[in-house]
């Protein structure tokens, strides 16, 4: 169903938003929807030509180089950001990393990157942010994914960090309501992104896709489009909750029952799609700085 653009830009013109990840993906194309609807937007990621050109695209919005590891510098951003943007109502900590794995066998510093990116980034952006969205009109989102409630084998790391995101946001949610701020968390099944590109290109995941049965498992990747229209909607309404595609939200409360259906229908070829994996070498979706300079 497309989106009523109309109705959404009163309420997110003039709001003040900080975006991780910004430079591609789905941070980038936020970025591009809120400044069209009137949103002052500001931008941190990893990748600076990419950022330029995003913030040329969004008005000249201000941005920033930032790891989200480094919470020195994640602070120096959000406060950068405040003074640039006069306050700050909305933050949304996007930034975020995959890459296979399997838990046994697989490569440990997969496990530690994640963590490192997508919980203790999400963690930084958050402490950092909070302060300045916690008032009436503030709002914190959480972007995880779908893969937080049900999980598949090679993403382990993955599902693990996403998990800790849901954790962190239903937790920031609870304390940000005596101040009246509102927080979000955000699930995706695949977006049709770099990153989703970049984690399906292996031997072992396409191995995997070709064996799962779609009827079970595999219902597609969503143009980014999608997710862009559920995240345009629930910034605007301060939700607790984005999905996208829609079946996500039908997923999310059946999860237990959910799991043991993915289980058993990954199962095919599943020992040789693990050995492959074992020995292939993998990448981060987006390069990280090498954390000991």
């Amino acid at each position: 169903m497309k989106l009523d653009s109309s109705r959404w830009t009163a309420t997110l013109a003039g709001r003040r938003v900080l975006i991780t990840g910004a430079a591609r993906g789905i941070g980038a194309a936020l970025a591009a929807r809120l400044h069209e609807r009137g949103a002052r937007v500001a931008l941190a990621g990893l990748e600076p030509e990419l950022l330029s050109d995003v913030a040329a695209a969004c008005g000249t919005a201000p941005w920033w180089t930032c790891d989200v590891t480094d919470r020195g510098t994640v602070e120096d951003v959000v406060g950068s950001a405040v003074q640039e943007l006069g306050g700050l109502d909305v933050v949304v900590a996007n930034a975020g990393v995959a890459a296979q794995m399997p838990v046994l066998g697989g490569d440990p510093s997969v496990m530690e990157q994640s963590l490192r990116v997508n919980v203790l980034g999400v963690y930084n952006t958050l402490r950092a942010a909070g302060p300045h969205v916690s008032h009436e009109r503030g709002y914190a989102l959480a972007v995880s994914s779908l893969a937080a409630a049900v999980n598949a084998p090679l993403l382990g790391a993955y599902s693990a960090s996403k998990a800790a995101v849901e954790a962190l946001g239903n937790t920031l949610r609870a304390e940000l309501r005596p101040w009246g701020a509102k927080a979000g968390v955000a699930y995706f099944a695949e977006l049709d992104t770099d990153m989703t590109r970049r984690g399906f290109g292996t031997e072992a995941a396409s191995a995997m896709m070709e064996a799962t049965p779609r009827s079970s498992m595999v219902f597609g990747v969503t143009p980014l489009e999608v997710g862009i229209d559920a995240l345009e909607r629930g910034i605007a309404r301060r939700s607790r909750r984005i999905v996208a595609p829609w079946w996500v939200g039908a997923v999310l409360p059946a999860r237990m029952a959910v799991q043991p259906v993915a289980d058993r229908a990954v199962q095919r070829g599943l020992r040789d799609i693990l050995e492959v994996a074992r020995n292939e070498p993998v990448e981060l979706t987006t390069p990280q700085p090498d954390p000991e300079r």
